[in-house]
């Protein structure tokens, strides 16, 4: 994972499509813009929130790459 301003940065990116009413997506950007922060980034916070909490861990991609067997990807 690459790091860029303390924040970490995915080293892939997968689309996420969802069907939301437009009323809760145009408060949703709205409360997004006042904290500062896009909807995609407060998404992947909520998401990885989420994991967290089922796995009752934080999340380390490269761990649970190792756990699963795959090989993990360097990033220089």
């Amino acid at each position: 994972m690459k790091q860029r301003s303390g924040a970490h940065v995915e080293d892939r990116t997968a689309r996420l499509t969802i069907l939301i009413d437009p009323r809760k997506k145009a408060m949703f950007e709205q409360l997004c813009a006042a904290e500062d922060v896009t909807p995609s980034q407060l998404v992947r916070r909520l998401i990885r929130g989420y994991i967290e909490q089922r796995l009752g861990r934080p999340w380390a991609p490269a761990a649970e790459e190792k756990r699963r067997g795959r090989p993990q990807r360097r990033v220089a």
